[in-house]
């Protein structure tokens, strides 16, 4: 947490003050009454450490004024949560004082408040960052994590306590409000090639054939540590125990070993095999009448065919006909529909056919952005000089009609910015797609070669037991 010099020191000669610090709003958050009553008891669960709990943040700003240390970070913000069910609030509290003694106690202050207003109990950590006993900085370096995930799974173990053995990591945040609105992301497609893979299979091999047709390979070398997942193109593979318990290895074994014990070792088979295929209805030809000649006709060609071209792999053209794109990377690209609408919009409405153009356009824009700035500037230079109010609403009015001109243009950049890069990615992608439709069309073309030497073969079974 970090606050200015002026603010601390501000509310350190007004105690009255209603403006809170930033030390001062996370202490506050930490105490906050309702957070830390457990049900009807009224009792805090508030202790702090070389520090007292109603007084901590006057207490702590004496050790910041008696080093001076007043820049920079002031303190930092830690918690500790356990599995719901397995401590009771008193239990919770006691441990995160012992982890702060543990980590902390011996040079710096600190807070500690347990929450009870979650499905969890969990503690949280004010860590001043000013050590009381010779005024030197605490420094949060990766290490100090990795710390203090040690220190608090060894208090856990020695109470019998469950810890967290192998922790997911920290998703990114636009993947995670992503998978939360059920759009396709990277991880989220993994999973469910997996289940699809496992729905149609009860051998491991065939497992891996299924996974390798979606699009995925899996590794679980046994000079590897852990069980991984990659997607075809894709150089970094993904662990399989961070896409969640139940799409780790022995988990996934085990859904195999229910499916073979059920369906046999044949299952995958059955679901591929011609033979046990229904016939299909071969589908009639769509005659359509065209007024005019077709020389006249131009070829779209440039950026908008890339866009139109990319929009059919992504099944999102044409409209009537709407199908699944085979690889994971295509599909993933669905959920950018709306940047890709934003970029198609600006290549119609600016003719924009190849880089050189998209190039053009964005250093166009800078030279009017400048122009725009100067003149706002101006604006501001006249608005600092005017005292007449009629004046100034008119200076004012001029300045906001720039500023919106100076937004659009670099909304302009941004989206055209975008379109360069997304250009590359649309052609690494394409050429993943269409190597997917192409190995399904030799694997059908095989299937029905397949299919017409069985049915060959048994003829001449039949004839032969005539004979």
């Amino acid at each position: 947490m970090r606050d200015s010099v002026k603010r601390v020191l501000d509310y350190t000669k007004n105690p009255e003050k209603t403006e809170y610090s930033e030390l001062s709003k996370v202490l506050h958050y930490a105490e906050n009454d309702t957070k830390t009553f457990s049900g009807d008891e009224k009792v805090f669960f508030v202790t702090g450490v070389h520090c007292s709990r109603e007084h901590a943040f006057e207490e702590m700003l004496t050790v910041q004024e008696q080093f001076g240390k007043v820049d920079r970070n002031l303190c930092y913000h830690g918690y500790q949560s356990f599995k719901p069910g397995e401590v009771t609030p008193q239990q919770c509290h006691d441990i995160g004082i012992m982890l702060a003694e543990q980590l902390w106690g011996s040079r710096y202050q600190v807070l500690v408040a347990t929450h009870l207003n979650t499905g969890h109990l969990h503690n949280h950590f004010v860590i001043y960052s000013v050590s009381y006993r010779d005024g030197k900085k605490f420094e949060a370096k990766y290490w100090c994590y990795r710390q203090m995930r040690k220190a608090s799974d060894a208090l856990c173990r020695s109470m019998g306590l469950s810890v967290i053995e192998k922790p997911k990591g920290k998703t990114p945040r636009n993947l995670y409000f992503a998978e939360k609105r059920g759009e396709p992301t990277k991880y989220n497609l993994m999973r469910e090639a997996i289940d699809n893979a496992i729905k149609i299979c009860s051998t491991r091999k065939d497992f891996e054939t299924a996974l390798r047709e979606q699009g995925y390979f899996i590794n679980d070398d046994s000079n590897r540590k852990y069980a991984t997942i990659r997607r075809i193109a894709d150089a970094k593979p993904v662990r399989l125990y961070q896409l969640g318990e139940e799409y780790d290895l022995p988990k996934i074994n085990e859904r195999l070993d229910r499916n073979y014990y059920r369906f046999g070792s044949r299952y995958y088979d059955k679901h591929f095999n011609p033979i046990h295929q229904p016939k299909k209805q071969p589908s009639q030809p769509k005659n359509y009448l065209y007024r005019g000649s077709l020389e006249k006709c131009k070829k779209i060609s440039g950026f908008k065919a890339l866009y139109l071209y990319y929009s059919y792999l992504m099944g999102i053209l044409p409209k009537h006909k709407p199908h699944q794109p085979l690889s994971p990377q295509m599909r993933e690209e669905v959920r950018k529909m709306n940047q890709f609408s934003r970029q198609a919009r600006l290549i119609g409405r600016k003719n924009l056919n190849n880089t050189e153009d998209v190039q053009c356009l964005i250093d166009n824009n800078n030279g009017i952005l400048s122009a725009l700035q100067s003149q706002r500037d101006k604006c501001y230079n006249r608005l600092r000089r005017c005292d007449d109010s009629q004046e100034i609403a008119k200076i004012k009015a001029e300045r906001d009609a720039l500023t919106e001109q100076i937004t659009d243009l670099r909304k302009e950049n941004k989206t055209a910015v975008a379109v360069l890069e997304s250009s590359l990615k649309m052609h690494e992608n394409t050429k993943i797609e269409r190597a997917f439709i192409a190995a399904k069309r030799e694997q059908e073309q095989l299937a029905k070669i397949q299919h017409k030497n069985l049915k060959i073969m048994r003829g001449k079974n039949i004839w032969l037991n005539l004979i």
